[in-house]
């Protein structure tokens, strides 16, 4: 069984799953440094068994930690549902949904230190109070999370790992698609974007395939052109390996 692998019979421990790809880029600057050592621990989701994701949310005191030039905790948030974002890159996308929706509590998942720095310096600057994050496996917090306890999840443009060979390691299973089936309550969406033409397929044959998920997509403009509340991030602008599709799936009775 390959590393990372999760076995039918027996499925790996929380937090002790090999990550693909990279998790340290650029150093970074002394003030992402000191949101990542002073910040991040406050804001950071624990993934806790049956618990209801809205707790995440609640506010913690204040650390004596938090002191100048490290920013002050974003006010508490109130949320009323909870969106899910798998690998946020920049932050982009969690940071523009958290303050259009500030009634909802997003968890933004994404293990590459360099993102999250970026979207600890946003939620600073913007000072939003709505986002969670890990940067672990997304995985365990979906296996945390209790049945239909999701309004909304979103997957865009990830490791597309071209080669066969490596097709293992893309987020999008059908296995996955179980237990987002199980964590997204009936009528919630399942949001996918990529910009490669081998993982549409791959992606599309899957969810159109499980019983749980309906593709939203009344005609090709529904799925090549980006809506209104699904704003770029820079894996869009860029562009590496053709012309990004965005795919809306609601989860079924």
């Amino acid at each position: 069984m390959d590393e990372g692998r999760d076995d039918e019979s027996r499925p790996l421990p929380l937090r002790h799953r090999k990550i693909w790809g990279r998790r340290n880029g650029p150093k970074l600057s002394a003030y992402q440094q000191s949101l990542v050592d002073t910040l991040l621990p406050y804001l950071a989701v624990e993934p806790d068994a049956g618990c209801d994701p809205r707790d995440y949310f609640a506010s913690p005191a204040e650390p004596e930690s938090l002191k100048p030039p490290a920013a002050p905790l974003p006010p508490p948030a109130s949320v009323s549902e909870v969106w899910l974002e798998v690998g946020f890159g920049g932050g982009e996308h969690a940071a523009w949904q958290a303050q259009a929706n500030p009634h909802v509590g997003v968890i933004g998942c994404e293990p590459y230190i360099s993102g999250v720095a970026k979207l600890l310096t946003k939620i600073v600057d913007d000072n939003i109070p709505n986002i969670r994050l890990y940067t672990e496996d997304a995985r365990d917090v979906i296996a945390a999370l209790p049945d239909a306890s999701l309004g909304r999840a979103f997957v865009l443009f990830p490791d597309p790992w071209p080669k066969t060979r490596h097709h293992k390691r893309r987020f999008i299973q059908t296995e996955m698609l179980d237990q987002f089936a199980r964590v997204l309550r009936e009528g919630a969406e399942l949001r996918f974007a990529t910009d490669d033409p081998g993982y549409r397929i791959w992606a599309l044959e899957r969810a159109m395939a499980h019983p749980k998920f309906r593709w939203l997509a009344e005609s090709a403009a529904d799925w090549r052109a980006r809506p209104g509340d699904w704003p770029q991030t820079r894996y869009e602008a860029k562009a590496l390996h053709g012309v990004p599709s965005f795919f809306r799936f609601v989860r079924t009775a």
